[in-house]
């Protein structure tokens, strides 16, 4: 089942016009000249790997630049709640991955398209650190700097661009060009896990009416109303409400908020029986003497796919490593769509 944070984000940039927002605030502008945003395309299918679902999800866009060669842009949403080290080296199997799947479904052209890889991240700890750049992934030989060097010129080169949201100031988040709904969403992302979202949420209330107001305003309101709340504690939950009489009639707002008062209940149930079998498999793990470090831990307290909790639970009973629970690669199974 797939996460709010995967739900909201994909249903907010996975329109071409949204994601052209995003993918406009980050590229370099000699990059953003020389594409044809009016052939940008979503094209189906992910390439994440199955038990990530619950942390990123994944967008495939296909353009052409203004020359009439093909683009792709791959967006990363990474949502989860620490910054994972190694993202270049996944990053880099996610494009490979995307290109292989192009190069069989074009076996006439005798090159590959050019692909731009982006992350856009938004966890609670601050801003990215992690390498950016798979040649800073390894540990080079030498003593100096001007050996390493000569090493680091042989080593596998790739680099993914980044669009950390926790750097960006809210002034400049809303001034970004682009649809009122990107515009909140980048806010809602990029205060979604800290302590002020409650207090800037009525700050916000101009930009909640342009999205009500624009084409398709009132179900793109209640998609961004639901994450909200999905999301939110107690005081999140209450501003929401506020927020939401202030842009919409007393009894429309009072029949969603009841609305999502049920959703939020069931959704309450289906946390409770992943979170049991999640702490399960800790249990488990404990008492066969495997170490679990804290973000391995965090990841499988933070899964709610219950089908993936399942899969751990099993694999717990015979491990002996850590990895051997966690290891994607070895165990998952391959996506029809992929």
């Amino acid at each position: 089942m797939p996460g709010p944070h995967d739900l909201f984000a994909r249903y907010t940039f996975g329109r071409p016009e949204r994601a052209e927002a995003e993918l406009r605030a980050v590229l370099p502008a000699q990059l953003v000249s020389a594409v044809d945003w009016s052939s940008l395309r979503l094209e189906p299918g992910s390439v994440v790997d199955p038990e990530l679902r619950e942390t990123e999800s994944d967008l495939l866009f296909t353009a052409r630049l203004r020359s009439g060669r093909p683009l792709l842009l791959y967006v990363l949403l990474e949502h989860q709640s620490s910054v994972d080290k190694w993202m270049a080296l996944r990053m880099l199997r996610y494009v490979v991955r995307q290109v292989e799947r192009w190069r069989q479904e074009h076996p006439e052209c005798s090159g590959l398209p050019v692909i731009l890889p982006l992350v856009m991240y938004h966890g609670p700890e601050g801003a990215w650190s992690a390498p950016r750049r798979v040649e800073d992934l390894f540990e080079l030989p030498g003593e100096s700097e001007e050996e390493r060097a000569r090493w680091r010129a042989w080593v596998p080169r790739f680099e993914y661009l980044l669009d950390d949201l926790t750097a960006e100031r809210e002034e400049a988040l809303k001034a970004r060009p682009g649809p009122a709904l990107a515009r909140l969403a980048w806010l809602v992302l990029r205060y979604g896990r800290t302590e002020e979202l409650a207090r800037k949420l009525p700050e916000w209330v101009g930009l909640f009416a342009q999205v009500q107001a624009a084409p398709e305003g009132a179900e793109h309101l209640r998609v961004v109303i639901r994450y909200l709340l999905w999301t939110g504690d107690k005081a999140v939950h209450n501003v929401t409400g506020q927020v939401l009489h202030s842009v919409q009639d007393e009894q429309r707002a009072e029949e969603l908020m009841r609305s999502y008062g049920e959703e939020l209940i069931e959704q309450g149930r289906q946390q409770g029986m992943s979170r049991g079998r999640a702490e399960d498999i800790l249990r488990i793990l404990t008492l066969r003497g495997i170490h679990v470090e804290e973000g391995a831990r965090q990841r499988i307290l933070d899964c709610t796919d219950m089908d993936t909790l399942d899969s751990w639970f099993d694999r717990a009973l015979q491990a002996t490593t850590l990895s051997e629970l966690l290891d994607v690669g070895a165990h998952a199974p391959r996506r029809k769509d992929s």
